[in-house]
């Protein structure tokens, strides 16, 4: 029988990992929704064939009938998190929640005691673990192919057009409506890097501002609005025309209407968001940001944001005592190399389904899985989660102090649970 399915936040995250329903209907049936926009709501309802009594204008409708299925999937914006995910939680549902689990670091801890107290399943959408290229370095690294790491540097290139979309126009822009730019795209990287390590973290330090998104960056000639009169819109990288009533309407076209044919796709740009000129948008979050990491046992790494390149990609290169291993996610391709020895490439083979090379089915087939199954959330893993979230916030205060922090050791109440590990 499949495991059954509630989600709470009908857009773009939820509706792709709800998609595997489709692609994999006698693992996971979607049984219900929560949305509120009606629009969204009813497409949903369509493509998932819901009971109207399965079907909630909020979450709190949906959480407020007796447990009707296995799990949830909590896929609302960054600040709406919180409520949801301790609710389902406490009312016996297995929880997946997309990143960041909550931009406030407490919220975190309460989540993650409240999985312990209720022996509830709670994973975070963390897709890169699930690629096969993080997992196939991973394994690299666990056979020791390059002795000891030294260093790990993990460029996230954000891409110009992508940075434009979400970080400038959309849902990301403000750290007050999303999170600050370090925790709402880079936690998961935060957490490859100790994934990879596998060392505490004791020192760190950032770098980085919003220099180039801004009213006095704005070339002459420029409008408020793409499609209003701009003397220069034929000519910008980041015209709204150009990116959004083009042929495509996949992402990120996808997600600035219902309606995609180009009369509601130049409606949606003429009275939404995504047709404002991205050097006069409310956008607070960096455009750029560099993260300095010093770990115990002598290691480091850099973490780098930019908004300031063509593909959207993450890079890696690990350097370490007898060789160095490098490669792009989205290429698919390790390169290994041993000192004194030819270099060696590996090709990983990801699923199709979604995006993140392939990180997107890994992780909602782990979920199904471990529903199934019954199985508890690893402490490691709750651990790694907390840690994740607690550098990008010492991170972010790095950077806006311009101090270098300790990451000192919590304990006590309600942190209890992070004494039962031991130095790694």
């Amino acid at each position: 029988m499949p495991v059954q399915v509630a989600i709470i936040g009908a857009g773009d995250r939820g509706n792709t990992y709800s998609r595997y329903a489709l692609h994999s209907p006698h693992e996971m049936e979607v049984v219900a929704v929560a949305e509120p926009n009606p629009v969204r709501r009813e497409s949903f309802v369509q493509n998932y064939d819901l009971a109207d009594d399965k079907v909630f204008s909020s979450w709190e409708d949906l959480l407020a009938q007796p447990k009707f299925c296995d799990a949830v999937l909590v896929t609302t914006q960054d600040q709406m998190h919180y409520g949801p995910t301790i609710q389902a939680l406490r009312q016996g549902y297995a929880v997946l929640v997309e990143k960041p689990m909550s931009p406030n670091v407490d919220e975190c801890l309460n989540l993650i005691d409240t999985a312990l107290e209720t022996t509830q399943q709670l994973m975070l959408g963390y897709v890169l673990r699930f690629t096969p290229f993080i997992q196939k370095i991973k394994q690299l690294l666990n056979d020791n192919i390059i002795g000891d790491i030294r260093h790990i540097s993990l460029d996230v290139n954000v891409a110009y057009w992508h940075f434009a979309h979400s970080f400038v126009r959309g849902n990301w822009r403000r750290s007050d409506l999303a999170s600050p730019m370090i925790l709402a795209k880079c936690c998961h990287d935060f957490d490859i890097l100790l994934h990879l390590i596998n060392q505490r973290c004791t020192q760190i330090s950032s770098f980085g501002s919003l220099v180039h998104f801004k009213q006095d960056k704005a070339p002459p000639g420029s409008t408020e609005h793409c499609l209003s009169g701009c003397q220069i819109e034929e000519s910008c990288p980041y015209s709204a025309k150009s990116l959004y009533l083009g042929e495509n309407i996949g992402w990120p076209v996808s997600t600035i209407t219902q309606d995609l044919s180009l009369e509601g796709r130049r409606k949606a740009l003429k009275e939404g968001p995504y047709g404002r000129c991205v050097y006069r948008c409310d956008n607070d979050v960096v455009d750029h940001q560099t993260v300095l990491f010093q770990f115990e046992k002598g290691a480091t790494a850099t973490l780098t944001m930019s908004a300031f390149t063509k593909n959207l990609t993450r890079m890696i290169r690990i350097l370490g005592s007898e060789g160095e291993i490098s490669g792009e996610m989205e290429k698919n391709e390790i390169h290994v190399t041993r000192f004194g020895e030819l270099t060696e490439r590996i090709g990983v083979n990801p699923a199709s389904f979604g995006l993140h090379a392939g990180g997107d089915f890994g992780l909602i087939q782990a979920f199904v899985k471990q529903v199934r199954e019954q199985a508890r959330t690893e402490l490691q893993d709750f651990e790694n989660i907390f840690m994740s979230h607690q550098l990008a916030a010492l991170a972010e205060e790095s950077r806006i102090t311009g101090k270098t922090m300790e990451v000192n050791s919590r304990t006590g109440a309600p942190y209890n649970w992070l004494l039962t590990f031991g130095p790694r």
